[in-house]
């Protein structure tokens, strides 16, 4: 197929040979198969921020710096050059945590190259080598549901561990590659000990999962396996490990009542976000 403009730019620039088709086009980008030598890859171009219908949110943005402090003064001022800045950060941030994670050994697709708001990366393939399937676009049995959910658990552990919560985690943001679920989609990623809304966005991403393979395993909708991972996460006793058992007790005491409103209020907004990325699919 013809090649889109910033695509185009990569092939001139010798980072891609071809453009084999486009793979899918969602909320924030649009990502395309292409050919690097004998590679079939991925190259994943982000929308402009007046096209994507997912924002950034001062909550997944909350604590995230760039070296710069005019950049810093420009993006807190909201001028053109400090919008520019903005979008290149929310771009990158992805990028980084794609690095970090795969440092860490989640099971991310591998990140190549990153230039011009286009990122290379690994194409997760299936068991015939074809792009590999969204959880949401694939049938369960129970037995394969709490085997992929145990899995999943296990890598927003590991993500924890290595200090990050995905921020957006559902059915349509893992792949279920031949080998396993493969998570995708962090420009949303927030630093789990520098954001305040961390441990909502973790609760919500665990719920998430527990959601959507408890339609065939309904045992595991009465799971509190986020306030025990986030508990652990606490008191420093998380790791990779962890035995989880889906429990969970608040410990008694005096009522912190400001903590109550605060989890009302996230409730809230948790509710209107999820209404919106609803409309946005």
């Amino acid at each position: 197929m013809k090649a889109p403009p910033r695509l185009q730019a990569l092939i001139d620039e010798g980072l891609i040979d071809s453009v084999v088709r486009q793979l899918m086009s969602g909320k924030e980008a649009t990502v395309y198969v292409v050919r690097c030598g004998d590679d079939t890859r991925c190259a994943k171009i982000y929308k402009e921020a007046t096209q994507r219908s997912f924002r950034q949110a001062v909550d997944y943005t909350e604590n995230r710096k760039v070296k710069n402090t005019r950049l810093q003064r420009a993006m807190a001022k909201g001028t053109k050059f400090g919008r520019q800045a903005t979008e290149a950060a929310w771009q990158s941030a992805e990028v980084d945590a794609l690095y970090r994670l795969a440092a860490a050994g989640v099971r991310v697709p591998e990140p190549y190259n990153f230039c011009d708001g286009v990122l290379l990366m690994e194409l997760v393939a299936d068991a015939q080598g074809d792009a590999a399937p969204r959880l949401n676009d694939v049938v369960f049995s129970p037995e394969d549901a709490r085997l992929h959910h145990a899995t999943l658990l296990a890598e927003v552990v590991r993500m924890l561990c290595a200090g990050v919560v995905h921020g957006d985690l559902s059915e349509f943001n893992v792949l279920l590659a031949a080998d396993g679920p493969v998570i995708i989609d962090l420009p949303q990623a927030v630093d789990a000990a520098g954001n305040n809304h961390a441990r909502r966005m973790l609760l919500r991403d665990v719920a998430n999962l527990a959601d959507f393979f408890g339609q065939v395993a309904p045992e595991l909708l009465s799971s509190r396996y986020g306030e025990e991972i986030w508990n652990l996460y606490e008191r420093g006793e998380l790791h990779t490990g962890s035995a989880l058992t889906g429990t969970f007790v608040r410990p008694s005491g005096p009522v912190d009542l400001g903590g109550v409103l605060r989890e009302v209020d996230d409730a809230r907004a948790e509710e209107a976000a999820r209404l919106v990325r609803m409309a946005a699919r």
